[in-house]
């Protein structure tokens, strides 16, 4: 572990190789899993607060089921998290010509109509990140789901932390990320 101000780095996120190979995998995080993404009360003001300008990018049934349901639910911990379809996908998706699950946030942000991103828990993946009350623990979920990012990230040569540079900047500021990546560059691990 690596602890830089209070924030727990598990050894993957520096050590493992990892690049979100969408082509293949067709972003089927967003629709695997046992709840939606995780919220924070600011991103549900945001998405309250911007809902209108993305919704033209959802299809009618993610629009009927936000309308039946909300934007978000509690899930069975008692944390904030995305609606999601019965059949598990995030209400704010949609799929491109190549039938790949997109963020309907993204898509608007990419497009400068919002600035928002899209939530942390989300632009993190596959790093999730547990909130406890003397530090925070910034962990790799590691799943089958994105064997092929492990296997492009290798191809490629890029470490896990590289790729998530631009949300890790976002959620711990540009000084934490570059005491991470001195980290990475010094830290000697064995295998």
């Amino acid at each position: 572990m690596l602890d830089i101000d209070n924030k727990i780095f598990s050894l993957d996120i520096i050590s493992e190789k990892f690049e979100c190979n969408l082509a293949v995998c067709k972003g089927v995080c967003c629709i695997d899993g046992d709840a939606g993404a995780p919220l924070t009360i600011e991103e549900i003001d945001v998405i309250e607060e911007i809902f209108d300008k993305i919704k033209k990018y959802l299809p009618e049934k993610n629009l009927k089921k936000i309308e039946k349901v909300g934007l978000f639910e509690v899930d069975t911990e008692g944390d904030y998290v995305t609606t999601c379809l019965d059949s598990g996908e995030c209400v704010f998706l949609t799929k491109d010509e190549q039938n790949i699950y997109k963020c309907a946030f993204e898509i608007a942000f990419l497009k400068d109509e919002i600035d928002f991103w899209k939530p942390i828990s989300c632009h993190l993946y596959p790093i999730r990140i547990t909130e406890y009350e003397n530090f925070t623990a910034i962990n790799y979920e590691k799943r089958n789901i994105c064997k092929s990012g492990r296997k492009l990230g290798k191809k490629n040569g890029t470490k896990l932390y590289e790729f998530l540079k631009a949300p890790l900047i976002r959620k711990f500021g540009e000084e934490l990320y570059n005491k991470l990546d001195f980290a990475a560059r010094n830290f000697k691990i064995e295998k």
